[in-house]
């Protein structure tokens, strides 16, 4: 995965106990890890389409993501389904998923899993 992607609290100390934030930094991301691009064989994460997932004090989850052109035929599902995904974890409490442009997505944001599974590594 590029360095580039933060999972962070929004607030300099968070409220959440350590052992549960990493619990739920965990459990998002592997949520994440079931959203595909149907276009693609890999996952939204290993593709790097997530550029930031910030866990709030209330629990609540925002993610910034992208997609692989902005034209891409499920730009409109796609935060939908990536809010479903992250919507299921146990303990977060809502959900808001940002489509973001800048920067533009580039196949260097893809972690080695995700190129071997398109075949560029």
């Amino acid at each position: 995965m590029s360095d580039e992607t933060a999972i962070e609290s929004t607030a300099p100390i968070s409220a959440i106990p350590p052992d549960e934030l990493a619990r739920l930094t965990d459990d998002i991301v592997s949520a994440l890890k079931t959203v595909y691009d149907p276009e693609i064989p890999a996952d939204i994460y290993e593709l790097g389409l997530i550029y930031k997932i910030d866990i709030e004090d209330d629990r609540s989850v925002k993610i910034d993501m992208t997609l692989t052109a902005p034209g891409c035929p499920v730009a409109g599902e796609m935060p939908g389904w990536v809010a479903n995904a992250v919507g299921t974890v146990e303990g977060i409490s809502d959900v808001d998923v940002q489509m973001v442009f800048d920067p533009p997505w580039t196949p260097d944001r893809m972690s080695e899993e995700a190129q071997v599974a398109v075949g560029w590594y």
